[in-house]
């Protein structure tokens, strides 16, 4: 154990030497990130973008990036990546801020803020679509298939207040890295497009990712201003019967009949049972006719009166007849 002690406080006072190096120097500041950028990558989705400074000094220390959104919603995180993904609707404008912090020591002082936004998209105020609303349906598709549910979706909106009569509104979808356009459209009396069906699309009724739909328009007046927005797939959880509920019913359906033709069977068992074993009938007289005649003589009558007392059993029951002659 004695030999084992130098070799430990030599371990220790590395670890301890480590870990001051890592710290970094007290007169250190830490460096605003440089080449901040956001794109504009997909329908309702952005990428954020930065380098670290080129002048930080990053020997033995751990950087992070303390990021917040400004807009549309505001939102903070961190992260040691230089760059991040976001969803978000994008018809409001989009900023959004970052800086350098020390990942390991949040009470050392970051760095300053540098910030970039997505201005608000062209077009003329009240002339983008207003209540958009989006629902799904689920139906069974081919149990063979290796998607067993077919998604179809159906949005409605209606027209911009101050839209221009020849005014036209075009719809997209788009779930994950998949984006569809609209081919099937409803219109109003104006012949504007006002509602739109995706007989069949790429969503997964299961999934979490979130559903983004963009609606842009078009007219000879003036430009009309886009509108989008973001759809959990369980808020807009139409589903028609499913494959499990149909596999459901066809069990119970099945357990069902099952317990019939048992009962029915025992029924059967039970009925062959008694033909072959019928019960013991009670015991029978073996008189089938049986006559008592009781003569009586009334004494001071000229008249003779006769009762005949009959007893008569057939086919086991018996029958009392009383005649008087």
């Amino acid at each position: 154990v004695s030999s084992m002690a130098p070799a430990l406080l030599i371990l220790l006072g590395a670890t301890v030497i480590l870990q001051t190096d890592s710290l970094p120097n007290k007169n250190a500041v830490l460096l605003p990130p440089v080449s901040f950028t956001i794109k504009v990558i997909d329908l309702a989705q952005v990428l954020l973008h930065w380098e670290p400074n080129p002048d930080q000094e990053q020997r033995n220390v751990q950087l992070g990036y303390h990021v917040k959104i400004n807009a549309p919603e505001e939102k903070d995180y961190e992260t040691r990546n230089t760059e991040s993904r976001r969803v978000t609707i994008l018809h409001k404008g989009f900023s959004a801020s970052v800086r350098t912090i020390l990942w390991n020591n949040h009470s050392f002082p970051a760095s300053s803020w540098v910030s970039a936004e997505l201005k608000v998209p062209p077009g003329s105020p009240g002339t983008s679509i207003v209540n958009l609303t989006c629902t799904t349906n689920t139906e069974a598709y081919n149990y063979t298939h290796e998607r067993p549910y077919q998604v179809s979706l159906h949005c409605t909106w209606l027209v911009g207040k101050d839209a221009p009569e020849d005014t036209q509104y075009f719809l997209y979808y788009r779930y994950g890295s998949v984006t569809k356009e609209c081919r099937e459209y409803s219109k109003d009396t104006q012949q504007r497009n006002i509602a739109c069906r995706f007989p069949r699309t790429v969503i997964n009724s299961k999934g979490r990712d979130w559903l983004a739909v963009y609606v842009n328009g078009s007219s000879k007046e003036e430009a009309i201003k886009p509108f989008d927005q973001l759809f959990a797939l369980h808020a807009i959880g139409n589903d028609k019967q499913k494959p499990w509920m149909e596999w459901l019913l066809i069990v119970l359906t099945a357990a069902a009949c099952f317990i019939l033709l048992i009962v029915s069977l025992i029924c059967r068992i039970c009925h062959l049972w008694t033909k072959l074993f019928p019960p013991v009938p009670a015991p029978k007289t073996n008189i089938k006719d049986f006559f008592v005649s009781i003569n009586h003589e009334k004494t001071g009558s000229s008249e003779t009166e006769v009762e005949v007392i009959s007893y008569v059993e057939e086919a086991g029951l018996e029958t009392l007849e009383d005649s008087v002659f």
